[in-house]
């Protein structure tokens, strides 16, 4: 899709983990990389900045591993122990659940505070972070996200941590990163091309708003890259800063503004509206706040829709399409990934 508008540079506005990004670059593109999150500033830094062979960090990951594991903030927190070797149960003494084993957050703790002691520059400490995550992600006991704990400990979880050097690259572009709302940074972007990929709020209104949002799955992440020992509630014990009255996102929100329309809706019209970019790829669900209909007003009021693909089956749904709105009527009753490519 971004082929054919023949740009050379993209903005990734939500980058999140940055695998957009580092597609956009092995692709031969530069990327501009923003995110509102701490742990997508780390990974932008490790996989998209980053200069050196990635051999370079072998010291200093083997450095890491050999580090003498020791009880700190994160074990008393998130460690949990295993009481039963014949059964999975991973319900504590206090009936709290934990995302990982005593043995790997003693690990964590050791390999945090080792991080800061050595006064790495900014992507060398990037590297590390980005490495102890992704170790830490192989033994967690979770669903993928901290909003919630297994009720048993999952089988990856009684592994050891390890870390190993992400998958890197020596970088030849001068891609840059950057952290802000994507409002405070968006009318200094100029790169050819957006790539837009906003969280969604849900569109279901049978059901009560969910109070756990976007920052509020990765809660653990901002704190090990901040290692800032937050306070926390609720029982996944979740950073005070990810509660909803202070986290929520625009993008996220399931009420209506004074117009009438979802804030939601407002906010993807004022972000393609903003954008600098000649191009925009807009990634939307038709589960999301925004309704088919809604998404393609707000296309259309700002620019000119060229291009639907869907993105589970990576297929071109306006081949077949005798006009740029036949894809309402196909995602009315479907929740389904859309990638739109729009000229501004």
């Amino acid at each position: 899709m971004a082929e054919r508008t023949g740009c050379s540079t993209v903005f990734d506005g939500f980058a999140g983990t940055t695998r957009v990004g580092q597609a956009f670059v092995k692709s031969n593109y530069t990327v501009v990389s923003n995110d509102i999150s701490e742990w997508s500033q780390v990974f932008g830094r490790c996989y998209l900045v980053n200069k050196k062979d990635p051999k370079y960090y072998s010291e200093l990951i083997e450095h890491l591993n050999n580090i003498r594991p020791y009880e700190g903030w994160f074990t008393q927190r998130y460690g949990g122990d295993v009481y039963d070797l014949t059964s999975s149960n991973a319900i504590q003494p206090d009936g709290s659940k934990k995302p990982w084993q005593r043995k790997n957050t003693m690990k964590l703790d050791a390999i945090r505070r080792e991080i800061d002691l050595l006064d790495l520059d900014p992507i060398s400490k990037s590297v590390a972070l980005t490495s102890l995550i992704l170790a830490l992600d192989k033994v967690d006991s979770t669903l993928g996200h901290f909003s919630s704990y297994l009720r048993n400990w999952s089988a990856r979880s009684f592994n050891d941590l390890k870390l190993d050097i992400p998958a890197i690259w020596s970088n030849v572009y001068e891609n840059k990163v950057i952290k802000g709302d994507i409002f405070d940074c968006i009318g200094d972007i100029a790169c050819d091309l957006s790539y837009f990929d906003p969280p969604y709020g849900s569109n279901n209104d049978k059901m009560p708003p969910s109070r756990v949002r976007y920052s509020a799955y990765y809660h653990i992440w901002t704190t090990i890259i901040s290692n800032d020992n937050p306070n926390l509630f609720g029982k996944s014990l979740r950073r005070e800063d990810t509660s909803d009255r202070v986290s929520s996102s625009v993008f996220e929100e399931y009420r209506q503004a004074k117009s009438g329309k979802f804030i939601a809706v407002e906010a993807i019209d004022r972000l393609i509206k903003l954008s600098q970019s000649d191009w925009i790829i807009l990634s939307y669900s038709s589960g999301g706040r925004a309704t088919a209909k809604e998404l393609n007003e707000a296309i259309n009021e700002n620019g000119e829709l060229k291009d639907v693909v869907e993105v589970d089956y990576t297929r071109n749904v306006m081949a077949s399409m005798s006009w740029t709105g036949a894809w309402l009527r196909e995602s009315a009753d479907l929740n389904k990934e859309y990638l739109f490519l729009i000229k501004k």
